[in-house]
């Protein structure tokens, strides 16, 4: 980089899994973009590892499950969680994650994957790069920003050659981590608690077969009277990740772990003195529980733990970190495409950061459970944990881009682990099967980049052709089209009669539904109106 000012729709500033994420969808959008990540290159450290069920239902409408399952480990790998108190020791509990059981399972077609971050990113760059409409620039950091009424002029500094380029931005996307130059020049409220719990992450190769094959695990957490500790699957083999959790409490500094006595608290976690390791990274972190009052900033967005700084404690991080650049993504374009009113993107903040401040509390009370808050009783961790069903596939959104549709809420004894799929406007568009060709198709692969309209029957296709030349969006006509429900199993899962119909947003979740008497062609363009701002008139 460097040279005279470059123009660009959006900039990205961090180039992790949000960073790489966004600049994808936003590609995939039609949309120009601009990343900029002041590494040398993708993460060095395994970090996070699991991308849930409804994570990679997005990666899989972007068609990159396949290259990220490739990089990561087969389910068979991870079947368990442990409890012991030394790995070679006494077991003390083996649960299967409710996440893996087939009732669960059942509400979608897509299964989730555990990817270290470190093999994660790769593949995220990978397809980035490919893509005509996106710059991806590593080795350059935002210095400065300043916003006005029309955009944003930030400063990128090359870190090779110190050469400065000024950037003119529509919009900017903050997903510069946990430490967000972006969130603290624009002094943001952070609403939590921070530095919660310290720990350790240790990378290092030894070959842990002899205890760990039996019992194929995710996560092997020890529980020895000198150490909280957890042993973190990397490739199953002599890869591993080590977390020693709230070392503070046993009488531990970051200082401690130098080298040699990290490893003394390895081959003590593990049961085994004499037992062979390589360690190949000391990393000391201290965790928070916090969320950013607004996510939206004028013309900038926070995403990603810029926006929100989680415990790790069942793996929501990433997760709802690349979640959030799904949400915002499609409505970026809308407003830049010119078929979206800019007001629509207060909706960002409006949907995500409600749903942000729920999945952080829910992370912090699995560490609470967990005794990583201080004390040195053993903690197995409450059942919600990996059991978080209702936290994965049950986010509802409530803002001006849903149209209500006059049913309630469904209520839950725990909303943490409990999930019925549903069609209610806001909700994720659940899975069901129908029938193309004489082949299953679910509906998790008929939306997921425009605006889908399900129509069933013929009396919306007047009304449908006619938006489809102002708005993107596809329809799938059932059964009196190309696509069967035979069974009426996505009647059923809908909640839409014959004659019906229900709009899906380019994220995945529900718009709006038709309820028996609706007026059809004004419903439907209060719906588009509500989120495009009229472009459906």
């Amino acid at each position: 980089m460097g040279g005279d000012m470059l123009a660009v729709p959006v900039l990205i500033v961090g180039g992790g899994p949000v960073g790489l994420t966004a600049s994808l969808l936003l590609s995939r959008q039609g949309v120009r973009s601009l990343l900029v990540e002041r590494h040398p290159g993708t993460a060095i450290h395994p970090k996070a590892r699991g991308i849930n069920a409804r994570t990679m239902e997005m990666y899989r409408q972007l068609g990159i499950e396949d290259a990220i399952r490739e990089a990561g480990l087969p389910p068979d790998r991870v079947r368990f969680i442990v409890w012991t108190r030394t790995l070679a020791g006494e077991e003390l509990e083996r649960r299967i994650p409710g996440r893996m059981r087939p009732e669960n399972q059942a509400v979608s077609p897509v299964r989730n994957c555990l990817c270290a971050q470190d093999d994660f990113e790769p593949v995220l760059r990978r397809f980035a790069e490919r893509e005509s409409l996106a710059e991806v620039h590593f080795n350059a950091e935002l210095t400065s920003f300043e916003q006005d009424a029309d955009g944003v002029t930030a400063a990128v500094v090359d870190r090779v050659n110190g050469a400065e380029t000024p950037v003119r931005a529509a919009y900017v996307i903050g997903a510069d981590g946990a430490q967000s130059r972006i969130r603290r020049a624009l002094g943001v409220t952070m609403l939590g608690k921070e530095n919660v719990y310290d720990s350790v992450n240790v990378l290092l190769e030894s070959d842990l077969r002899p205890w760990t094959e039996h019992r194929p695990s995710a996560l092997y957490f020890v529980e020895h009277p000198r150490i909280k500790a957890t042993f973190l699957t990397i490739d199953g083999a002599k890869r591993w990740g080590f977390l020693v959790n709230t070392f503070s409490a046993y009488g531990y500094t970051a200082a401690d772990f130098t080298p040699e006595r990290t490893l003394e608290l390895i081959r003590m976690a593990a049961g085994v003195p004499d037992l062979p390791v390589k360690i190949l990274g000391i990393v000391p972190w201290t965790a928070s529980a916090r969320v950013a009052e607004d996510y939206r900033h004028g013309r900038l967005f926070l995403a990603g733990d810029a926006a929100h700084e989680m415990p790790p404690t069942g793996g929501f991080g990433l997760n709802t970190g690349v979640q959030d650049v799904q949400n915002l993504a499609w409505k970026l374009a809308g407003v830049l495409q010119g078929w979206a009113a800019p007001a629509l993107l207060d909706t960002y903040d409006a949907e995500r950061q409600p749903l942000g401040r729920w999945i952080t509390e829910q992370s912090l009370a699995n560490s609470i459970s967990m005794g990583r808050l201080g004390g040195q009783t053993p903690g197995f961790a409450r059942p919600e944990f990996l059991n978080e069903q209702g936290m994965i596939f049950g986010a509802t959104y409530e803002s001006s881009a849903v149209v209500p549709d006059g049913t309630p809420a469904p209520t839950y004894a725990n909303p943490v682990t409990d999930y019925t799929p549903s069609a209610r406007p806001g909700s994720r568009a659940p899975h069901a099967w129908l029938e193309r060709a004489g082949t299953q198709v679910s509906t998790i692969d008929l939306v997921g980049r425009r605006f889908t309209l399900f129509v069933s029957g013929d009396a919306w296709r007047g009304t449908a052709s006619r938006l489809t030349t102002r708005i993107p969006l596809d329809v799938v006509t059932i059964d009196t089209g190309d696509v069967r429900d035979s069974d009426k199993s996505w009647h059923a899962t809908y909640g839409v009669e014959p004659g019906g119909a229900v709009l899906v947003r380019p994220d995945g979740h529900v718009a709006w539904r038709s309820r028996p008497g609706a007026a059809q062609s004004g419903a439907l363009r209060a719906a588009l109106g509500a989120t495009t701002g009229g472009g459906a008139q």
